[in-house]
């Protein structure tokens, strides 16, 4: 079993409109397709004073099911990130394998 996350920072001016398109739009949208599952939205606990992170997590099989989903769902999702936030939130993805 793999994770699939993405971490995003988000700037505060527009930190509670990110979590309603999150959970209303993105989660939705990505379960779809039934390729990445059992989401999970997690606060990154920091000191810093600008901005809130995130991490958002999925489980997905294996990294062939997540390059599909990548190729034919996550660019399309990703820009529509882009075009409703803009600069004001930047994401970035890791990969990670469960080994317990």
């Amino acid at each position: 079993m793999l994770i699939y996350n993405t971490t995003f920072q988000v700037d505060d001016e527009v930190n509670d409109n990110f979590l309603i398109w999150i959970k209303e739009y993105y989660i939705p949208e990505i379960e779809k397709e039934g390729a990445l599952t059992a989401p999970r939205v997690c606060r990154i606990l920091s000191h810093r004073e600008d901005g809130t992170s995130y991490s958002l997590q999925w489980e997905v099989e294996s990294s062939a099911i997540l390059h599909r989903w990548h190729q034919t769902q996550g660019v399309k999702i990703n820009e529509e990130l882009v075009k409703v936030f803009k600069d004001k939130v930047i994401g970035f993805p890791t990969l990670m394998e469960v080994i317990e």
